[in-house]
């Protein structure tokens, strides 16, 4: 299944391969680093990203540390089969490693050609601005792309935060659960289904999310929106991929997909693309009710 899904990804223009070292105890950069090889594809004709930070039980063996990234990176290039990868990830959940640290870290593992360029994940606006200064007075590598979470529910950081660093100093965004763990899509609209993730072990947060106060407004605005995307001839994940899509400085949406199916349908979200006029988008903002305000601009006006 993962290698129809891949091929159909690639065969329909996608260019992108993301995981990382805690994805399946490191399966997955094996699984697609033997899809790679068999299939034979030019290496310049993709891109392969991966993230750092979980890599075993060890106390060496996660975290930001120097010794964790490139003993870390060197692993999954192992499981990858790949001389390289396009784009390293710190995944900042590491609160006691030196920014300097983690920057030269970054640094030198572009420099050996072990990647390309480094990313940020999970890292709040601060951090990120914090890694750029570090880089830019010890002349180091500053990070390309932050990977952030974006979907109808949680808009605040991609919409107003990165966009000011996307400005100032050319940070893009690659967004994550487009469709908020399934919870777009409608399929929770009448409960919880047997096969979902919310019945999965080690997702209980998903199905106290479903049933808290919150969730039961979410799960009404979503069924608005089921009816904004009958109208666009369109199905609910597409429209909400095709939302995250619209937004600035967002350079590419991660999707995560179980099937040919499923990809087929979530790359629809491109012709529904071209339909999110101005108008459509702020009705949608009024529907959601939730669009962030850049009280600073608020301020200056």
């Amino acid at each position: 299944m993962a290698e129809s899904v891949l091929t159909l990804a690639y065969d329909s223009g996608v260019n992108l391969f993301d995981t990382a070292e805690i994805y399946a105890s490191g399966r997955a950069e094996t699984t697609l680093g033997n899809i790679l090889k068999k299939k034979g594809w030019r290496r310049s004709s993709y891109v392969v990203t991966t993230k750092i930070y979980w890599g075993g039980q060890a106390e060496t063996e996660r975290g930001l540390s120097r010794k964790h990234i490139i003993e870390g990176l060197r692993g999954s290039l192992c499981r990858l089969q790949l001389d390289y990868v396009d784009v390293v990830f710190a995944n900042r959940n590491d609160i006691n490693t030196p920014m300097e640290e983690i920057v030269r870290a970054m640094t030198f593992v572009i420099d050996q050609g072990l990647a390309i360029y480094w990313g940020t994940s999970r890292w709040n606006a601060v951090e990120i601005m914090e890694a750029y200064s570090v880089a830019r007075q010890f002349n180091l590598i500053p990070p390309v792309c932050e990977q952030a979470e974006y979907h109808y529910f949680q808009r605040e950081k991609v919409e107003l935060q990165l966009p000011e660093l996307y400005h100032k100093i050319g940070v893009g965004a690659m967004t994550w659960s487009p469709l908020a763990c399934g919870l777009l899509t409608g399929k929770y609209n009448e409960g919880v289904p047997e096969s979902s993730r919310a019945t999965m072990t080690g997702y209980s947060w998903l199905k106290e999310r479903l049933f808290s106060e919150d969730g039961k407004k979410q799960l009404s605005k979503i069924k608005d929106l089921l009816l904004l995307a009958v109208r666009l001839n369109c199905t609910p994940a597409q429209l909400a991929i095709a939302w995250c899509l619209r937004s600035e400085g967002v350079s590419s949406v991660l999707l995560g997909v179980s099937n040919t199916e499923q990809l087929l349908e979530n790359l629809g979200a491109l012709r529904v693309l071209c339909q999110l006029t101005p108008p459509l988008i702020t009705e949608m903002d009024e529907l959601l009710g939730n669009k962030p305000r850049n009280l600073k601009k608020e301020v200056r006006s």
